[in-house]
């Protein structure tokens, strides 16, 4: 199956000085990390305001494991395998770059969450996974940078106090973001005084008022449009969602354009620096640094090998690492920056191209195996009925949907 974002990281490829050298890639570079982080900005919102809180409080087993310990045991992973292959990383730098490549994003693996073959559970567990880790990792992307930053000597900061700036003023901003988009919800709308087309800028507006708020106090931008779309959910309740359309249909178009530049921005000159090392570090990465760490977070939910399987190739790097690279780049002095530019280049573009070839034969594999087993073992535990948490790709992907492969007799929703 060729995915979306298979086309356009190789027509972003083509059009980049590997090739045609359409695309100047000077004069690109300096567009591609606001639209990524414009991008972000509304995928978190968004995110945020569509996860039921109440409802994963009561069906959080897949995600509170891979969240809770899978992705602490990622980072560590990546942590080590960065010192080891990479010797002029040290254990910040490692533990950031590791932070960078750790969140998931199930729009690029979409016959999987769409499969309705496949156990609820697994579905949505990848889904919500998605949803939510990038939205955990940007607090630690700026601890571990902060502190990389100061034991390096190349930015005089106090670490302690610039985290907790990042972080608080974050926070800040997107309570005060959400609580004003939540009140023109209700408070106007409610009389009659917004139009549908208003309630719908009224949702894309509030994640750029956090940002704009957040950075204005110096705090972390991400985290107050995470934050906004949490206080914006809850808050408005359920006229929030059905708001929220213009925002995810921006942030798709803003993705697909940001896969395009990072083909032509990105990719094509980390073309020639990929050696032994970094494409050891970037397959380590997509498996084992991936794998390892779910299957120790599953043990004792009594899933099979092949579920716990399943659940650990099935997590796509995608938009966040992408955003959180360029970053990097452009706001860190670090002297490891161009290493884990590349290797973060690498990891992104094989994981678009392994999880787009692999989602569709393997999710009809995995449902065939599924199907087969709950005939003979109909009280395992990936058969408990999980209802949808529509985040990112849920929402959205329905369009993406081979026709037929939500066919079949074990949809356990």
């Amino acid at each position: 199956m060729v995915t979306q974002a298979m086309v356009f990281v190789a027509f972003g490829l083509l059009l980049g000085n590997r090739v045609l050298d359409i695309v100047d890639v000077e004069a690109a570079n300096q567009y591609v990390r606001h639209l990524a982080e414009a991008t972000l900005t509304l995928v978190l919102f968004t995110d945020a305001v569509r996860v039921n809180v109440g409802r994963l409080r009561r069906e959080m087993l897949v995600p509170a494991r891979l969240l809770g310990a899978g992705l602490p045991l990622t980072i560590l992973a990546g942590t080590a395998a960065g010192l080891a292959l990479l010797p002029v990383l040290n254990i910040w730098t490692a533990a950031a770059l590791a932070t960078i490549l750790a969140p998931t994003d199930a729009a690029l693996g979409l016959p999987v969450v769409n499969n309705k073959r496949l156990p609820s559970r697994v579905r949505q567990g990848l889904n919500v996974e998605s949803g939510l880790n990038d939205g955990v990792c940007v607090p630690l992307l700026i601890i571990f940078l902060t502190i990389a930053e100061a034991e390096e000597g190349v930015a005089h900061v106090e670490p302690v106090r610039v985290v907790l700036e990042e972080i608080g003023f974050g926070t800040v901003g997107g309570v005060a973001a959400g609580l004003i988009g939540a009140w023109a919800l209700r408070a106007v709308a409610a009389r009659g005084w917004m139009a549908g087309t208003w309630k719908q800028i009224n949702a894309v507006a509030t994640p750029l008022l956090a940002y704009t708020v957040a950075s204005a106090l110096g705090g972390s931008g991400f985290i107050a449009a995470f934050v906004a779309g949490i206080v914006y959910g809850v808050v408005a309740g359920a006229g929030a969602e059905p708001t929220t359309t213009l925002a995810e249909e921006s942030g798709e178009l803003f993705n697909a354009a940001t896969f395009l530049l990072f083909g032509a921005v990105l990719l094509g000159p980390a073309i020639g620096e990929l050696d032994w090392r970094i494409a050891l570090y970037v397959a380590l990465s997509l498996t084992v640094v991936r794998m390892l760490p779910v299957a120790l977070a599953m043990i004792g939910t009594g899933m099979r090998a092949v579920t716990i399987g399943f659940l650990g190739w099935f997590g796509p790097r995608g938009l966040a690492s992408i955003v959180f690279v360029l970053l990097l780049v452009e706001q860190s002095e670090l002297p490891e920056r161009p290493l884990m530019l590349v290797v973060a280049t690498w990891t992104v573009a094989l994981s678009v191209l392994a999880h787009g070839l692999t989602a569709l034969p393997g999710a009809n594999r995995y449902a065939d195996w599924y199907a087969a087993h709950t005939e003979k073992h109909p009280s395992m535990p990936e058969t408990v009925p999980v209802a949808d948490q529509r985040t990112r790709s849920a929402g959205r992907s329905e369009r993406w949907t081979k026709p037929g492969s939500g066919k079949g007799t074990h949809d356990s929703r």
